[in-house]
């Protein structure tokens, strides 16, 4: 049997001539956030989100260290793109220990995002 795909929903509405975007998180408390418009929108669909979900998912790096080492990025800016992207429902971090060491692997938990448009 399959795992079930993850299914992530960005509504976009027109307010007056301005567009408002709702990020719906699937979970038991079912919230809704209200981007501050579309340029957050696009922050958070970002070529460098794609790109740091998709080495995740295909690389499945053991701690966010090696995830920016695989990117070629400073662990500053990686981690604050995790934040952002676990924020919302993209991405949950486990704990794992090692010896004496506890760490964070980033897992990708969204398999799809679906982004409707009304006007």
């Amino acid at each position: 049997m399959a795992a079930k795909i993850k299914v992530r929903q960005i509504n976009i509405v027109d307010e007056g001539g301005t567009f408002t975007a709702f990020f719906k998180k699937f979970s038991t408390e079912k919230s809704e956030f209200d981007f501050e418009g579309i340029s957050a929108l696009r922050q958070l669909l970002s070529n460098e989100k794609a790109r740091l979900m998709h080495i995740i998912k295909t690389k499945s790096p053991s701690s966010i260290y090696k995830l920016a080492k695989i990117l070629g990025r400073d662990f500053k800016s990686v981690s604050s793109d995790i934040k952002l992207l676990e924020r919302f429902g993209f991405i949950e971090m486990v704990a794992e220990k090692t010896g004496n060491r506890k760490r964070l692997k980033p897992i990708l938990s969204v398999g799809e995002i679906q982004i409707n448009l009304k006007i």
